[in-house]
């Protein structure tokens, strides 16, 4: 078999050695494997919106001990690597006292046959959790990890209200490049640094919280080194055709691991586009798009924040603003004081480089892979955004020469 072939199709001693030679945090490796061997199965087939129903009611009574009713059912946008139906559920509320008539906006959070961003239900579940009160994030209330009732690894969680673009500028994927406008942007901003300051704060308590994460020690560089076999597992599991700069650089990510000083929830995803806000009111509702986070080092969350890909230029033609909010240098400096931990520049060029390399990993083997896999509802997407790949890559090469010079 050629190489393309083994990853289209993977032999069981192919997904072994890619085990063998990336080792990563347990999770992580559950999730990449399961993928690997899916991709052995079928491609995507349309998931029918009565079979979610038919799940998640058996799902949600199994939890709640009585039967529940689901109403209203229908797809939700966004979200693009998950399939996503929001529902009315009837239901006798939270406290389940018997004879209560409760209706609750849910949305259940799927899983494709393939995905952009292979991610674990469970850790997405276990994450809003531990960070609910902390910032804006909808409810989770229940999960099936192991698709025990639906087709794939799921959850469900409260519906947030809000909108993840401005009316003035809805015509864009959502995020890239967002322009949020002076007055809205005013608004969004300090909210934007202040809830990163309190994620990275939030103390970390012992399993059961956040069980599915491994802990990261202080001192110890082990956890960024799980991090980056994860991306370069991926890279080799997905990758169309080789790219030399990869391989160099994950050499240089290795070598240059920097111990962890502070222990810190990262999100993971961190940008414009993964939030919702109120328009009117100027503020932020929630929080999204969970699935990437990790136990780490607050730079990675400071430097994806940071990626060219969500910039814009302000209305003076020549200030950059990241996640359309402010100037990299303000976005730092904000958050040191409203934090109170230093942004060391050393790794933020570490994970700048870290952070281009798995974006680079993301659009040009994982999008790709799935695309050609026929095995996802997003394949126009995946398709649009893995041409976006050689502009990441290009970005990568550059940063990464600054960088080390």
């Amino acid at each position: 078999m050629t190489e393309d072939s083994l990853r289209q199709y993977p032999t069981d001693a192919f997904i072994e050695a890619v085990r063998a030679r990336f080792p990563t945090e347990r999770e992580i490796d559950a999730v990449l494997t399961r993928k690997m061997h899916r991709r052995n199965g079928p491609g995507f087939q349309a998931v029918a919106l009565e079979t979610l129903v038919e799940g998640t009611t058996r799902l949600i009574t199994d939890q709640v001990g009585y039967p529940a009713r689901i109403a209203d059912a229908r797809w939700l946008s966004g979200g693009a690597s998950k399939l996503q139906m929001v529902f009315d559920l009837h239901w006798r509320g939270p406290d389940g006292e018997p004879g209560a008539a409760v209706v609750t906006p849910m949305v259940l959070r799927m899983e494709p046959a393939a995905s952009v961003t292979e991610s674990s239900r469970q850790r997405e579940f276990e994450v809003i959790r531990a960070v609910e009160g902390t910032v804006p994030v909808p409810h989770a209330y229940w999960m099936d990890p192991d698709a025990h009732y639906l087709p794939y690894p799921a959850m469900v969680y409260g519906f947030a209200t809000g909108t993840a673009k401005p009316s003035h500028d809805a015509g864009k994927v959502t995020g890239l490049g967002q322009n949020y406008g002076p007055a809205l942007r005013a608004q969004l901003a300090p909210q934007f640094v202040d809830y990163l300051a309190r994620i990275h704060n939030l103390p970390i308590g012992a399993p059961p919280v956040l069980a599915s994460f491994e802990r990261p020690v202080v001192g110890s560089n082990a956890s960024v080194i799980r991090q980056v076999h994860a991306a370069r597992r991926i890279w080799e599991e997905d990758r169309i055709e080789d790219e030399p700069v990869m391989a160099v650089v994950y050499k240089w990510l290795i070598r240059n691991a920097p111990p962890i000083d502070h222990v810190s929830i990262i999100h993971g995803d961190y940008r414009s586009g993964n939030f919702l806000f109120d328009e009117a009111q100027g503020r932020i509702t929630a929080w999204l798009d969970w699935e990437g986070a990790t136990l780490g080092d607050r730079h990675q969350d400071l430097t994806y924040a940071s990626l060219p890909i969500f910039q814009h230029y302000a209305e003076d033609g020549e200030t950059i603003l990241v996640s359309g909010m402010m100037p990299e240098a303000a976005l730092y400096a904000a958050y040191e004081q409203a934090s109170g931990l230093p942004v060391d520049p050393a790794r933020i060029r570490y994970f700048g480089v870290f952070n281009r390399y798995l974006v680079s990993v993301l659009l040009l083997a994982a999008s790709t892979r799935a695309a050609r896999c026929a095995a996802t509802h997003q394949d126009v997407l995946l398709n649009h955004v893995s041409g976006m790949g050689y502009l990441a890559l290009s970005d990568l090469r550059a940063y990464f020469r600054s960088a080390t010079a």
